[in-house]
């Protein structure tokens, strides 16, 4: 295996370890959580803690149309962070991709979709970048990253799914959680590590335990906690 960027789960959860508000697209922790009594007063500390987390964020197309980058209209406020953005359904649309190509300093899109709206904008925008594979493997990509473009550190904020993919794959280094003072339950919701689960004790190889390196609580009861993943020999 090649050198790969070191890599972080960056997530804001509840207690009970949901990352949304509910099942669905139309429900989602950024726009939810602002209007609920007891959650919305400390919310901030959540976004001003992500300021000081890596210049290269990974995420998925889905999240960005969550929170709304396809209707965005407006003149964001230039970003000097990497987005590396995986979409192949696509979610995102050409308007989307325009406001992430003005909003931030450098748009990696990786997409196993030949047709993606991101091809036509090639010529348009010098900062974005298109990783096109016939089948994508996390630890290539990974390889890829730090090799072709010297990114040595990701933050991952994406869904519990991609999330699960990262764990199975061996490509979490660190764990960084802001925890809110909210239960939401729902078995449908999504977690911090959703995907494929094991199903018999001979898999218990693909779990990984962690080593607490600090749990700090904030403010408006909000706590603060950073792990190191280790992954069994």
């Amino acid at each position: 295996m090649g050198q790969r960027p070191v890599t972080t789960l960056f997530m804001l959860e509840s207690l009970d370890g949901k990352i949304s508000s509910g099942a669905g697209d139309s429900l989602d922790a950024d726009r939810d959580w602002c209007r609920i009594e007891g959650v919305a007063e400390g919310l901030h500390q959540y976004y001003d803690i992500e300021q000081t987390t890596d210049l290269c964020s990974l995420n998925t197309g889905r999240v960005m149309a969550k929170i709304g980058v396809n209707d965005r209209t407006g003149v964001p406020v230039k970003s000097p962070c990497t987005f590396v953005i995986l979409d192949n359904r696509p979610h995102l649309n050409e308007r989307g991709l325009d406001y992430l190509c003005r909003w931030v300093s450098r748009l990696i899109l990786v997409t196993t979709n030949p047709e993606h709206p991101a091809f036509s904008l090639r010529e348009k925008y010098e900062n974005l970048v298109i990783l096109y594979y016939n089948i994508l493997e996390l630890s290539v990509l990974m390889e890829d990253l730090y090799a072709r473009f010297g990114i040595k550190r990701v933050t991952v904020q994406s869904g519990g799914s991609l999330n699960g993919l990262f764990l199975r794959s061996r490509l979490l280094d660190y764990v960084h959680i802001i925890v809110a003072p909210l239960l939401v339950g729902g078995r449908e919701v999504p977690t911090l590590i959703d995907g494929e689960a094991i199903t018999g004790p001979e898999e218990l190889n693909r779990l990984a335990a962690l080593e607490l390196m600090e749990c700090r609580p904030l403010q408006d009861s909000y706590i603060e906690l950073k792990y190191r993943v280790k992954y069994p020999g």
